[in-house]
């Protein structure tokens, strides 16, 4: 698929990062989009983006509501999509919805735990099964699930538990993989492509505790100040004396850092993504950083999980995982 333009596109997770630079990227090329995301409030924003960056004649983009791991929101969103689009089929199809938590089997909860791979998984499985019909239906069609550099690396250092955010991209992974086969076998107007970004600017960090806590809100509750404390604390680092509020800007401080300090810019890459379906690659690394961390665990897999590989893969990333 060389060329967007005239196509039909569904994004998850288009209220902010890679996925709102997907949207208007798509939209920019020509391509009409239905997105969808949790929050109403931050797809406004990406609509008024669109709206701003002018919307080629003859696309259009629409949102939807949905949580990606509720398969009767996605079929809900589907149907919409279906009826505002005026189309029985897609041709592209981006599973990029996710969030971080659940780091822990052991000191987290498991409703944040299975909160996490229900999103980041179940997603991208949902996704798949909900739209297949419509990618079926269509000449050509593509589907782009997003995993991680944590979909090959499971860790970020060896002070941060982080089993269910890895988990679940190594399942994305996985099952991308598996689809080439599938689909060159059962549907072959169907190409897929598995992302892996590295170190993205997004909101994620502070998207995540939104949606764990169910509040749409930047300040944390005492609830969460104490379970953020804990974390904090299983990382090595002394906070039991922090007053609140000096935790609350750390916590806003560690979120701001992910977004503002990354190496590469949401737009960056949602570019280096569509080049990559344009070009039909089914392994999308993006990032230099995401490229020497694969190269690092290839080279030496038993030692991947070591303090000594994490100290070298810190100073080949020139910034530090997990804080």
């Amino acid at each position: 698929m060389k060329d967007f333009a005239g196509k039909i596109a569904v994004v998850t997770g288009g209220g902010t990062g890679m996925g709102r630079e997907l949207v208007r990227q798509l939209i920019a090329e020509g391509c009409s989009v239905a997105m969808c995301d949790v929050s109403a409030r931050n797809m406004a924003d990406t609509l008024a983006l669109c709206e701003a960056d002018g919307v080629p004649q003859g696309a259009r983009v629409t949102a939807h509501r949905a949580d990606v791991s509720d398969e009767s929101q996605l079929i809900a969103f589907r149907d919409e999509a279906a009826a505002q689009h005026d189309t029985d089929k897609i041709h592209l199809l981006f599973n990029n919805a996710g969030i971080g938590g659940g780091g822990s089997m052991i000191a987290d909860s498991r409703d944040e735990w299975e909160r996490t791979f229900n999103v980041c998984w179940g997603g991208v499985y949902l996704g798949v099964r909900t739209f297949l019909p419509m990618l079926q239906a269509a000449d050509e069609a593509h589907i782009v699930n997003t995993s991680s550099v944590n979909g090959f690396w499971a860790s970020l250092g060896p002070n941060v538990s982080h089993t269910a955010y890895a988990a679940a991209k190594f399942a994305v992974k996985g099952f991308s993989e598996a689809l080439i086969t599938d689909l060159a076998l059962t549907a072959p107007n169907i190409k897929v492509s598995v992302v892996m970004p590295g170190h993205i600017g997004t909101s994620i960090v502070a998207n995540s505790r939104k949606v764990m806590t169910g509040r749409d809100e930047d300040a944390l509750s005492g609830e969460d100040l104490e379970r953020a404390r804990a974390r904090i604390a299983r990382s090595g680092v002394d906070v039991s004396q922090l007053p609140d509020a000096a935790l609350q800007a750390m916590v806003d401080e560690q979120a701001r850092r992910f977004l503002e300090d990354a190496p590469m810019t949401a737009a960056a890459a949602a570019t280096v993504i569509l080049d990559g379906v344009k070009a039909e690659r089914w392994r999308i690394l993006v990032g230099d950083d995401a490229r020497k961390m694969d190269a690092m665990v290839r080279n030496d897999p038993e030692a991947a999980y070591t303090r000594e590989f994490y100290d070298v893969l810190i100073n080949e990333m020139g910034w530090r995982l997990g804080r």
